[in-house]
């Protein structure tokens, strides 16, 4: 039997494209969509829109973890998730490992002929909103073998959203989560790395539900959808690439034009949500402190009018590894923001939602 994309019972988190809500489009990490259901099998009705590297689906059963490649094409495929289940409901989880280096259309599930279909428990009233890069995706988080240390070879196996820091935070304080990350991107239009040499910012796509040029025209985001409590910027990273002028100049014109930049930036956000908890970082990956100067300094001048915002630093911010942030990194992080974040007290939690 076909569990349609929009049966009553199949409930979906993430900033997701549901203009054709037959087939919704999976556009940003952490984007997932979960279901009870009994029987001993199930299969995914999917197609696939490749902007690069290799793309591959995760999902949940039951607890245990698993994932699938897809394919390049972006013809409909039905792919297995599980083969002899034991009798009985089972939680199923589908969600999207990966940045915008690929988005893929949600068919349905296929389950047993007479499967009972079950709502899952209600989402999380708390809400997370983060903007950030590659490391707020869960890039190479996998690759466990190199934590610490530069990253592999790799065509995109090693990611997964599921173990990055944001989405750990997430679990950690029982919330939802929108994840609006993108592997390279800087704030700033033609800086850091993504859509190399046509570099894109966090500036152009914040406000999108699709935004990657590879795969079609730009869609604006309604974000009278999803009400955040708690919104983290973690931005000022891949922002040195292909200058470092912060660390070089930190009081020359491109500096003062990020920071001037930056500030808009949040302010824009707090527009957007007037009551949220903005919070305001970095990570560990390596990176010159002036860039958490800049944001600290920013977040300084800025709480004169807006007591609702913080800036927040690791305990080894931007020094902590040269490669991508893995598993075991990723957790002490989130165990770091998380502790913060209740220290905040539970009237963040209030606010917007």
């Amino acid at each position: 039997m076909w569990i349609k994309p929009d049966h009553a019972c199949l409930q979906y988190c993430g900033r997701i494209d549901f203009e054709d809500m037959q087939s919704p489009e999976f556009v940003y990490p952490c984007s997932s969509v979960a279901v009870r259901v009994s029987g001993r099998s199930l299969m995914v009705k999917v197609s696939n829109r490749q902007a690069y590297w290799d793309n591959y689906l995760g999902y949940i059963i039951d607890g245990k973890q698993g994932v699938i490649r897809l394919p390049r094409t972006e013809y409909e495929v039905v792919l297995p998730l599980a083969e002899q289940l034991a009798d009985g409901m089972h939680e199923v989880l589908l969600f999207k490992r990966q940045d915008s280096c690929h988005t893929f259309r949600f068919y349905g599930f296929l389950a047993e002929d007479g499967a009972v279909v079950e709502c899952p428990a209600p989402l999380p009233a708390r809400k997370i909103e983060v903007y950030g890069d590659s490391v707020s995706a869960g890039e190479v988080s996998e690759a466990v073998e190199f934590t610490g240390k530069e990253d592999p070879v790799h065509n995109g196996e090693y990611s997964n959203s599921y173990y990055s820091y944001a989405w750990m935070t997430a679990r950690n304080l029982k919330a939802q989560i929108h994840d609006i990350a993108q592997g390279g991107i800087a704030l700033l239009h033609g800086t850091g790395w993504f859509m190399e040499p046509d570099y894109m910012g966090m500036e152009e796509i914040y406000d999108k539900i699709q935004y990657q040029p590879q795969l079609g025209p730009q869609k604006q985001w309604d974000f009278n959808r999803y009400r955040p409590h708690v919104v983290i910027v973690a931005i000022g990273q891949n922002d040195s690439h292909p200058e470092d002028y912060m660390a070089e100049d930190y009081d020359g014109a491109k500096a003062v034009k990020w920071r001037e930049h930056y500030k808009g930036f949040i302010r824009r956000l707090r527009q957007i949500y007037p009551k949220a908890a903005l919070v305001l970082a970095t990570t560990i990956l390596n990176h010159d402190s002036n860039w958490d100067r800049a944001i600290g300094e920013t977040a300084g001048e800025l709480r004169k009018e807006d007591g609702n915002l913080y800036h927040f630093l690791y305990s080894n911010n931007g020094r902590g590894t040269p490669g991508h942030i893995r598993i075991p990194e990723a957790e002490k992080m989130a165990a770091e923001l998380t502790a913060f974040l209740e220290g905040l007290g539970e009237g963040i939690w209030t606010e917007e939602g």
